[in-house]
């Protein structure tokens, strides 16, 4: 596992969203923007053959979202708060 400092452009990649995620932000208090966000402006680690997990650090949590890149979709499949 190794956290990279480059930002992937994910406007590239058909995104997709999987339901599981937005019922995980609902029950976790998550914002669902904050999807868009750690997608866009948070850091990227790759594991396995297709995982991915983007990162983004705030100041009271960190939001991870994970899913896997097959193709040229990118799929997210669900959502993680560390405090």
């Amino acid at each position: 596992m190794i956290l990279s400092d480059i930002k992937m452009d994910i406007s590239k990649y058909e995104v997709e969203i999987k339901h599981h995620v937005f019922i995980q932000t609902l029950k976790r208090g998550i914002h669902p923007d904050l999807i868009e966000d750690t997608l866009v402006k948070g850091k990227l680690e790759r594991f396995g053959k297709h995982g991915v997990k983007f990162i983004s650090k705030g100041n009271k949590r960190t939001i991870i979202c994970v899913g896997q890149i097959v193709g040229m979709k990118l799929i997210i499949f669900t959502i993680e708060e560390e405090k």
